[in-house]
């Protein structure tokens, strides 16, 4: 009998370890996933760009070659702020040259944007894609479209 309780007093010893680690694993794991959900923010334009600019774009921001100019390191993204706002709000067309490829596609205008979603998306595109330019603040789209 003194066997028995033994065993049993070892199997409960095990039992309580084996709890022990399992909710050490979810509590850390849990920990874990949220700390990368909250450090790997996503920036806001990326989510305008998805929607409005990948298709032609791509998600490399490397274009379409021959009719849709990358958004990479080289291309126009690093221009005048005021000029990059312009091409969202009154679009593109006719021949441009970037990085001496020619397009000729149109870039219809995407006055729907908001000032804010402007400002995010070509904050976005000029730091992502290679690039590493100043962000675009809000207050120089609601000037450039005011005309100002």
């Amino acid at each position: 009998m003194r066997e028995t309780f033994q065993g049993i007093k070892t199997l409960n010893y095990s039992m309580n370890s084996i709890v022990k680690q399992f909710i050490f694993s979810v509590v850390f794991g849990v920990l874990v996933i949220s700390y990368h959900d909250s450090s790997a923010k996503e920036h806001p334009g990326k989510a305008v760009y998805t929607k409005y600019c990948l298709v032609c774009h791509q998600a490399s921001g490397s274009g379409v070659p021959g009719m849709f100019p990358p958004l990479s390191k080289g291309s126009w993204v690093g221009k005048d702020p005021k000029e990059l706002v312009l091409i969202i709000t009154k679009g593109l067309s006719g021949k441009v040259e970037v990085n001496g490829e020619v397009y000729k596609s149109a870039m219809p205008p995407q006055a729907q944007l908001t000032d804010r979603e402007i400002a995010d998306v070509l904050s976005y595109v000029r730091s992502d894609f290679g690039n590493s330019f100043k962000p675009v603040d809000v207050e120089l789209v609601k000037k450039v479209r005011s005309g100002k």
